[in-house]
């Protein structure tokens, strides 16, 4: 089942295990339970401290547990742990054997406080790349702390629960059977979520920090730049951000970033954030940035309600989702309304959905999901598509898209649970109309993050930082890059180099208005 080469990679981490364990299967008759059963069998023929039993009792089947003997399972799979989740599924193995995980004193001890009782699910597709950081970082909680168990489960082998608890988004997970969250997460976010006395003691310790010389608001390319940069200067540097990363987490294939011919946007994130710590940057992440007060000292306020100080600050929280901004959006968001064809197009399968949407991303989105669901319908503002003309084509030749140019989205239907429709308006002629369907899936861009700045800073009509070429903003002291900026194109590696320049920019500017020594 497993190809010559991971099987070699996989025996070669089994070495590091600790102690026996045990893969404590549930099957039935299916053929994904035969498919199971090979997998297991053939990873404990990799290790002598590997044994499978199939006597488990779970009611989900197939599924299997990840365990040592004689001691109660808390870490299971329901599915089969392959694509993206086959590192949640050899980190499992390493880290209930006892294997250290790389994680630091102070977030064990806090995983080890939090109180018994905690069941978390975690409803995943297979082909979701923000998924497995969920899964490993409940797996992680759950072999810490005993009184903690979690089981991963895969939307598109269960569809039935998918149906009857209405998933409709992945990563989805639910705590003690109540909805906890949906969305990449990470184990950091979901402490901040489960221990609730986490938030104040984070502001107190952020409160007490000493300025620095240059604080980097935001952890994606250019904020990632920036603070390199910054700290190769051999100044005080700080770096805040709401979570390492920032769209390239939500990126899949990357293949215009220059001299690497393919990557992904998690590979890229883990690039970057080990780079960012070979060098003195005090990252804070898990905080947002809700105001800047202008002065000597620039004021950052959080909003936790700490304060930070700096001589200089970057700026650069880049963009998010543009949304519809129509009724039934907010409503049916992960109940039908999604932003992620990739994550979410598995638990759409065979039901009709539409793309909003016709540039390059909206027309990649509605090819994607023509392979999975039953009926795909693009809608474009414009009167025509404005996708590259090797994507309209191939979008043309699917039999089950309909493209519909000139329609004005006005609203997204519901039964009050979930998506059901979708009703627009034909610019061309006037008529409203409706499209019966499951699934909408929103592709019409960006916003710029900078609501927390608007009366601080100049910006444009768009929202956007106004920066000149060093990427100096209105406000003296503070600069911006990336994304959340005027720059005219919004691309990886343009942001890398915004921030970079905006470094240099603030560098420049504190050499020159600090006072020399006497």
């Amino acid at each position: 089942m497993l190809e010559p080469q991971l099987k070699d990679q996989l025996a070669g981490y089994m070495q590091r295990l600790q102690r026996p364990i045990e893969l404590v299967a549930s099957l039935d008759d299916s053929s994904a339970a035969q498919e199971l059963r090979e997998l297991l069998q053939e990873v404990s023929t990799l290790s002598d401290k590997i044994s499978v039993r199939e006597d488990g009792a779970a009611s989900r089947r197939p599924s299997f547990a990840v365990t040592c003997p004689g001691e109660a399972a808390r870490v299971q799979f329901a599915g089969i742990p392959m694509g993206h989740e086959f590192t949640s599924f050899v980190l499992a193995l390493l880290q209930v054997s006892g294997y250290p995980p790389k994680v630091s004193d102070e977030l064990i001890a806090q995983i080890k406080a939090l109180p018994a009782g905690l069941r978390f699910e975690t409803f995943i597709s297979l082909s979701c790349h923000n998924c497995p950081d969920v899964v490993q970082a409940l797996n992680l909680m759950a072999v810490l702390n005993p009184g903690i168990e979690h089981v991963m489960i895969d939307g598109g082998l269960f569809q039935t629960e998918v149906e009857t608890r209405q998933v409709m988004s992945v990563p989805t997970v639910y705590l003690n059977g109540t909805e906890f969250g949906s969305g990449r997460m990470t184990v950091e976010e979901i402490l901040a979520k489960v221990d609730t006395g986490a938030a104040a003691r984070d502001a107190a310790k952020l409160d007490a920090r000493a300025p620095y010389d240059m604080l980097v608001i935001g952890g994606g390319p250019g904020g990632a730049s920036a603070a390199i940069y910054a700290a190769r200067k051999g100044i005080r540097t700080g770096l805040v951000a709401e979570r390492f990363g920032g769209q390239l987490m939500d990126t899949l294939g990357i293949e215009n970033f220059i001299s690497v011919k393919a990557t992904e946007g998690l590979k890229l994130v883990q690039g970057l954030e080990e780079h960012v710590k070979d060098y003195a940057v005090d990252v804070m992440s898990l905080q947002r940035a809700a105001g800047l007060v202008p002065g000597e000292l620039i004021e950052v306020k959080l909003a936790n309600g700490a304060t930070l100080r700096s001589k200089t600050v970057i700026v650069s929280t880049g963009a998010r989702w543009r949304e519809m901004n129509v009724p039934g959006e907010q409503q049916y968001r992960n109940k039908g309304v999604a932003y992620c064809p990739h994550c979410d197009g598995p638990l759409f399968k065979g039901k009709r959905v539409a793309v909003i949407g016709g540039g390059n991303s909206g027309v990649e989105a509605a090819i994607d999901l023509a392979g999975l669901v039953a009926h795909v319908t693009l809608l474009e503002f414009d009167v025509q598509l404005r996708a590259d003309a090797v994507l309209q084509k191939k979008l043309a030749s699917l039999p089950n898209v309909t493209i519909i140019t000139q329609a004005l989205t006005t609203e997204v239907s519901g039964d009050g649970n979930k998506v059901d429709g979708l009703l627009y308006t034909d610019r061309a002629s006037g008529e409203a109309r409706r499209i019966d369907l499951e699934g909408i899936f929103v592709q019409i861009g960006l916003l710029p993050n900078t609501d927390w700045l608007k009366g601080t800073v100049a910006l444009s009509n768009r929202g956007e930082i106004e920066i000149d070429a060093r990427g100096q903003t209105s406000v003296p002291g503070v600069f911006a890059a990336g994304d959340c900026t005027t720059v005219p194109f919004k691309q990886i590696i343009i942001a890398m180099g915004a921030g970079s320049t905006a470094a240099l920019g603030a560098f420049d500017h504190l050499i020159r208005s600090t006072p020399a020594a006497a």
